[in-house]
């Protein structure tokens, strides 16, 4: 599948992005091994979530949806799984592979994950690492997948991340659960805390000592009702749309703005966005606020470090409002992205530069020097993040943007195309 975006136009209206993605991973996974039923709305109906509630159900788990956005999940306890009779396919899902990891490490049974050819190219060694600390074994082929877990009594452990990483941070709680005596993860720079808080929301004790998160087994985790915040990482792309396209002007409701997730916020109004957060509120324990976002120039910054890792997803985005900002924007520390679902700061350099924006690529990062974008062809490698930032560069494009391979957007954004039109973007779904 293909996106074909004719230039010009600009985003109006009122919105409602789909719901966090990271958060109905997380929904999914504890409400599964919870005491009692589990009920969610909002969720996330996107192929990574829909294959981690697969997973679940290949081990026993009855789980009820989705549908339009409601999930039931009737709890088996901690110790309810049962053996799959089949590997788990994972899907493009990094999420639901690391934190399956942890959380199947210390099963009584053996299981094994696999995933599509990008997931399967996907370091795994920084979550295999710790685990195997804790006693776990668990056998890679260079680190990557498939993964064969023997599940096995772990122990806790007291871990340095030495790379800030909310999947690896949330495979060590969670593999904590199942250890005897307490788990500590000291993280070197804040990342995002849906797992400690749904932990804490379901019934697990957990001390925060500043950097460090500590856990003690033996909580019995009790099912919730709750609601799933839209996602802040699919905002981000309206939230570029409507700052770069003239006349724009949006409003995106019930978005969550947990703090370790608004780095795209801080940097796009540090780069001169005109960003309102209005009627403030909590849902299910997380922050929520009505996004309202006009059209504004845009300048080139130096991206502070201590952003980074509150915006790690959203790089593509912020790429493509560096290319259409006044002056150069520095981006450093943001090694995270060489290795997600493509090589990011590579393959959002190469379709800047397809489109004769000038950028130096960095090991950790890159300098883009602002400029027009022109017309021209951009291959995603089936990058849905890639994808969708590329779509919202169409709006102020010299001619057409033709993106290749985007058939992995409905992994996290099922709706995306449709939503997208009805804000005011030219796009066409074309077959590859």
């Amino acid at each position: 599948m293909d996106y074909k975006v004719n230039a010009g136009g600009c985003l109006r209206g009122q919105i409602t992005v789909p719901g966090d993605k990271s958060i109905s991973h997380r929904v999914v996974m504890l409400g599964a091994i919870a005491e009692g039923v589990t009920e969610a709305d909002g969720l996330l109906e996107g192929a990574d979530v829909l294959a981690t509630i697969a997973a679940f159900r290949s081990m026993g788990v009855r789980i009820d949806g989705p549908r339009q956005g409601h999930l039931r999940i009737e709890g088996v306890g901690l110790h309810g799984l049962r053996a799959p009779a089949d590997t788990i396919d994972c899907g493009n899902s990094g999420t639901a592979m690391r934190l399956l990891t942890g959380l199947l490490a210390g099963q009584s049974f053996d299981s094994t994950l696999t995933g599509d050819d990008s997931l399967r190219r996907r370091p795994m060694g920084r979550v295999l690492t710790p685990l195997a600390q804790m006693g776990a074994e668990i056998h890679a082929q260079d680190g990557r997948a498939p993964l064969h877990i023997h599940g096995r009594p772990l122990r806790g452990i007291h871990y340095d991340l030495p790379v800030a990483s909310a999947q690896v941070k949330s495979a060590v709680l969670l593999a904590g659960l199942y250890a005897t005596g307490d788990t500590c993860v000291r993280e070197p720079a804040p990342t995002r805390d849906h797992s400690e808080r749904m932990l804490q929301g379901f019934g697990q004790s957990l001390r925060v000592d500043g950097a460090q998160r500590c856990l003690s087994p033996g909580a019995h985790l009790r099912g919730q009702s709750l609601r799933v915040p839209g996602d802040i990482s699919s905002a981000a792309f309206f939230l570029l749309g409507a700052s770069i396209a003239a006349k724009s002007d949006l409003l995106l409701e019930g978005v969550g703005i947990n703090p370790t997730r608004t780095g795209i916020v801080e940097i796009l109004t540090r780069m001169g966005a005109r960003i309102d957060l209005l009627r403030l509120r909590e849902v299910g324990g997380e922050p929520v606020a009505d996004l309202r976002v006009r059209h504004a120039p845009l300048r080139g910054i130096d991206i502070p470090a201590r952003l980074v890792p509150l915006a790690i997803d959203e790089f593509p985005a912020i790429f493509i409002a560096a290319a259409a900002a006044d002056g150069v924007t520095r981006i450093r520390g943001a090694e995270e992205l060489r290795v997600k679902e493509s090589d990011r700061i590579a393959v959002m350099a190469a379709g800047l530069r397809s489109l004769g924006i000038v950028v130096e690529e960095l090991a950790d990062g890159a300098i883009i020097h602002g400029g027009a974008l022109g017309a021209g062809e951009v291959d995603s490698h089936g990058d849905h993040r890639i994808a969708m930032a590329f779509a919202m560069a169409g709006l102020i494009a010299r001619g057409p943007i033709h993106i290749r391979d985007c058939a992995n957007v409905a992994t996290s954004f099922p709706n995306f195309p449709e939503l997208a039109r009805a804000a005011g973007l030219d796009l066409e779904v074309q077959s590859s």
